[in-house]
Parts: structure tokens; sequence; C-alpha cells
């Protein structure tokens, strides 16, 4: 029988999108209240691979990353998920979201995100919440799989995530 091993600890990360630009210093700080401070926040990217969202949020979609300097358990993903969906409520107008968080943590080998939506690839955490591995790390950077979302497939999300990765892993050294 194998021995039961505390997993280690993985990297906070929060994708953040919106049309209103000012919302993103806003809603940071309402994340660096609760998860401490940024080690890494992305340049502004477009969010334009799909116009799902847009009946909801409107046109010209802007994206941020942001990495979290203090390192999280990985069952913490779920009360994480529950805390952005509220965040996200408390700065609805008409029963719109003005932006969208999704929360998830980075681990040596792989990207997970935290959903509401299930669907074959995604594991149940409870209360509503499933997680997804989205990317995978191999050979030097990370891959996405089949049902990876078209934008964390770009070069410039790939980018971003093995930036955030060699910070983790330089955290894991200390």
């Amino acid at each position: 029988m194998a021995e039961v091993r505390e997993h280690k600890l993985v990297k906070l990360v929060i994708g953040m999108f919106t049309n209103r630009l000012e919302l993103f210093q806003e809603a940071l700080k309402a994340l660096e209240k609760r998860f401490g401070p940024v080690d890494y926040e992305s340049p502004l990217l477009p969010f334009a691979k799909t116009d799902y969202y847009e009946e909801e949020f409107g046109k010209d979609l802007k994206r941020k990353f942001y990495s979290f300097k203090r390192l999280i358990k990985a069952e913490d993903l779920l009360r994480i998920k529950i805390f952005t969906n509220n965040l996200e409520k408390k700065f609805s107008k008409e029963e719109n979201r003005l932006f969208n968080l999704d929360p998830g943590y980075l681990a040596p080998a792989k990207l997970v995100l935290a959903t509401t939506k299930d669907y074959q690839h995604r594991i149940y955490y409870g209360k509503g919440i499933y997680g997804e591995v989205t990317l995978r790390y191999k050979k030097g950077s990370f891959i996405p799989w089949e049902w990876t979302y078209p934008d964390y497939r770009t070069k410039e999300y790939i980018e971003i995530f093995n930036h955030i990765r060699k910070i983790y892993m330089e955290q894991l050294r200390w």
C-alpha cells in the first residue's frame, strides 16, 4: 500500500476579464486583501477568442492574469472559487456581472482551473465547483489538451504560465 503524503503547496493564479479597465484595480484590491500580495501581473490582453460573454459584458473585453506570492493548498481552490463568485456578485449591477474571475492553481506539472460547469473531463470538488486540468507541463513548456479553451492555447498565455511557473519553482527551492 502506498503511503499517503501531503500535496505540495501550489501557486494561486486568477484571471480576470472586463471591458471596464478601472475595475482591474478595484478587484485586485479585494483579491490582495484576501490572498496577499501579487507577485506577477500580466500585461493587458485582448479577450477575443469567444463571443460567449458578449451579451452579459459587452464588447472589447480585456484580460489580465495575477499570481499571488503566498502559496496555497490545492484543496483550497473550492473556497477560493466561491469567494471569487461572491466578489463578482458584489460588483454586479442589475443582475449583470461587471467582471469575470477565473481562479486556478499552478503546480509543477499542470494548471488547474475552477469552474461551475460540469463536463466529462472535470472533477467535482463539492458545493457546485469542479476542477479542470487546463494545461500540462511537458518538455519545458505548458501544452494544451483537446478541451483547453482557445485563448489558453495561445502563445501569449502559454508564455505567461511558463513565467509564473518559474516564479513558483523558485519559491519551492527556498
